[in-house]
């Protein structure tokens, strides 16, 4: 499928480089099996912290004061543990729970208990591009630190070098074209020389309107769209032809 004259690539995560069951069947699970723990070793930590504030905001508890009161610690963490597992049963994407759910991915990033997910096209395609000059970005509704981590430590090793930039809700969310608009003028390029690639038709309507070119990703595991969505469909990476 060939698009042209395009300079860069804006790329969604789950159900475009990763599979969606990765993100639902690993990386959320091992949040709630592992977030109080993570919390009674590091509750004193600057990084831990500073989530408390945003988290307070996400939860809408106003101050961290009046929402974890004057209790002990023991006390104050299980607030936290369950005010996450709240926000996360209700699927909410917001900045203080991506922030701290970010911290506890490090730590299994790190000692290797997580390997991040992708299809086996993912990899060659961007270190092929990354080789050509084209300058490729990530957009997703996960923080940028944990976008920075699943990519350091993928099955296919670190591919960090390969992107130039990261982009999360903190630009805006991803079904505004104003979004679109900011992530273009950091790219430097016009918005028609980026190619957006996502799984979420609603996600391309708006990168479309703010004058990007789109690719709909159909991986094993993404949920269904209406058939009459009108964008261009991949159902892998080598399909994409830069001309």
């Amino acid at each position: 499928m060939e698009f042209a004259n395009v300079k860069g690539i804006l790329l969604d995560i789950e159900g475009t480089t990763s599979s969606i069951s990765f993100v639902y069947d690993v990386m959320f699970p091992f949040i709630r099996q592992h977030v109080a723990s993570f919390l009674d070793s590091h509750w004193s930590d600057e990084s831990l912290q500073s989530c408390l504030p945003l988290l307070a905001v996400d939860l809408e508890q106003g101050s961290v004061e009046s929402w974890l009161g004057s209790d002990g610690p023991k006390s104050q963490r299980q607030k936290v543990v369950d005010g996450v597992i709240g926000l996360m049963d209700a699927d909410v994407k917001a900045t203080g729970l991506k922030q701290l759910q970010g911290l506890v991915w490090k730590s299994g990033f790190h000692s290797g208990e997580m390997v991040a997910h992708l299809f086996d096209d993912v990899a060659p395609a961007i270190q092929s591009w990354h080789q050509s000059g084209l300058d490729i970005s990530i957009y997703s509704s996960g923080s940028i630190s944990a976008q920075k981590l699943f990519f350091g430590h993928t099955v296919a090793g670190d591919l960090l070098d390969c992107f130039q930039g990261h982009y999360d809700t903190t630009t805006g969310p991803k079904k505004e074209t104003e979004s679109y608009q900011q992530i273009a003028e950091s790219f430097g390029l016009p918005a028609s020389q980026i190619l957006f690639v996502s799984d979420v038709v609603d996600e391309l309507k708006a990168a479309s309107a703010a004058g990007l070119q789109t690719a709909l990703s159909n991986r094993p595991g993404n949920e269904p769209v209406d058939p009459n969505h009108g964008f261009s469909v991949i159902t892998s990476f080598d399909q994409i032809e830069i001309v």
